[in-house]
């Protein structure tokens, strides 16, 4: 029996679907983001886990700061991308980012 691409998490009263990593934007695709739209090492890190697919309060809790400053610095994204919400930001990213994958494969 092949296992499922999902994991599942089962606790006293929660349950929780974690959904499978996979890596959109490599480290020169990242760099490349963080130079075109000036964003700081921290907003880096909030973008990656975001488009992990991650909730601010996962993201909180991995980064050990509080709810509010990743609503923050979420908001400073969108701001500086010109988006109103995650799905926009992670389409901004591979959008602006497509053209470093043909450069690279010549």
């Amino acid at each position: 029996m092949s296992q499922s691409p999902i994991d599942l998490t089962v606790s006293q009263n929660e349950i929780r679907l974690t959904p499978p990593r996979a890596v959109l934007l490599n480290k020169r695709q990242w760099s490349y983001l963080k130079k075109r739209y000036h964003m700081t090492p921290r907003e880096i890190q909030i973008a990656q886990l975001v488009c992990q697919g991650l909730a601010n309060e996962e993201i909180a809790k991995r980064l050990k700061i509080k709810n509010g400053t990743v609503k923050t610095h979420v908001r400073n994204l969108y701001r500086k991308l010109w988006v109103h919400n995650k799905i926009s930001m992670l389409l901004r990213f591979v959008e602006d980012t497509n053209g470093l994958l043909d450069k690279s494969a010549v």
